[in-house]
């Protein structure tokens, strides 16, 4: 497995000859990979720190701190555990080469080494690195995606289940069940949107941003609110309350955008039960409109509103009812997702008392 020259990878080169340092790095440069040289243990140390290699060509006997040194205070200081380590050496002897083993080198080269060799086996363990890497990359995002589509699911799955408990108790006035069958229905079909949208962009930026040419009115936004959360407040004794929306649009993709603003009024009506919730839109910055969610609850304190943003930070930990009810993903992929298109989503106490979630986001001109 050879490394390309779209990605060549780094090598970091420790010697203490530096002539060894001119020949290995012009050897492995004229091959495309980008290069770094230490002649010390320490200096090692620190050019690694800075800037991980894919593969540290290491001498093994120096003076001062030799190989055997570097690799234990990788092991130490936990800086480098998943990088190849090859050592230079002029012994053969097999209880030395088994001790660089065990300390945790991955192969050696004997010196004077023969360049097609030293070549060969930096291409195959940089190759096998850059693998492992892009693997690990892959497992990470197919992880995100899963968040996103366990955490997105969850609002339009919760609206079904409170409609089908209206329901099933009995006790709802015939009239009314109209009204809880649609939203059921819309929260089923909104549930298999988020699926196909996810497995159709197989989680890339557009699942987030929407493509370039996304916008949304926010009116159209806040009456999506209305018509999927008006019955819970009504049937809770509490109200949602809308002022004159103006005619704003902004730069994201209207699913998307509903999830954002879905999860935050499902957060006020879980974090401040028996409050009403005021969604308002103001101009922000100079070409930004802002939609905000605003309770009368007990807000969040002071001192943990820096973790509001942080993923898998529950803030109800106290509550075990509410605790559990909570990912702690919500607020952390809020963030995420309006960052990507462009806008800024914070907290702010409300004036008077309670909670305030603003949502910032770029405004794109209406067609004259």
């Amino acid at each position: 497995m050879k490394a390309g020259n779209n990605n060549p990878g780094r090598v970091l080169v420790v010697d203490d000859q530096p002539a060894n340092l001119r020949v290995v790095s012009a050897l492995l440069e004229r091959k495309g990979y980008r290069v770094a040289v230490a002649e010390n243990g320490e200096s090692a140390l620190s050019v690694a720190e800075a800037e991980p290699p894919d593969l540290m060509l290491l001498d093994m006997m120096m003076p001062g701190m030799d190989g055997f040194g570097v690799m234990e205070e990788i092991r130490l200081r936990a800086l480098l555990p998943r990088v190849p380590v090859v050592f230079l050496t002029a012994a053969q002897d097999r209880d030395l080469l088994l001790r660089a083993f065990e300390a945790g080198a991955v192969d050696y080269v004997v010196k004077p080494f023969i360049p097609e060799e030293l070549l060969a086996r930096v291409n195959a363990h940089i190759g096998l690195k850059l693998a492992r890497d892009r693997l690990e990359q892959v497992a990470r995002e197919r992880q995100e995606l899963v968040n996103l589509v366990a955490h997105d699911l969850k609002n339009p799955l919760t609206s079904v289940v409170f409609a089908s408990d209206i329901l099933v108790s009995g006790t709802l006035r015939e009239e009314r069940i109209p009204r809880y069958l649609q939203m059921i229905r819309e929260s089923a079909d909104e549930g298999l949107g988020y699926i196909h949208r996810y497995l159709e962009t197989q989680a890339s930026a557009r699942v987030h941003a929407g493509d370039g040419d996304a916008r949304v009115a926010l009116a159209d936004v806040v009456d999506w609110i209305v018509g999927r959360y008006g019955l819970q407040f009504e049937d809770s004794g509490c109200r949602l309350c809308v002022a004159g929306i103006p005619p704003a649009v902004v730069a994201m993709d209207a699913l998307v955008l509903r999830q954002v603003a879905g999860n935050l009024v499902s957060n006020a009506m879980k974090y401040a039960p028996g409050s009403d919730v005021d969604i308002l839109v103001d101009a922000g910055a100079p070409g930004y409109w802002r939609l905000r969610v605003a309770d009368r609850g007990p807000g969040v304190p002071r001192g943990r509103q820096r973790e509001l943003f942080t993923p898998f930070t529950r803030l109800a930990e106290g509550d075990p009812a509410l605790a559990g009810s909570s990912s702690g993903l919500g607020l952390s992929l809020a963030r995420q997702i309006v960052s990507n298109a462009g806008g800024q989503l914070w907290y702010e106490d409300r004036e008077g008392g309670g909670a305030c979630f603003v949502v910032e986001l770029p405004e794109v001109p209406q067609a004259g």
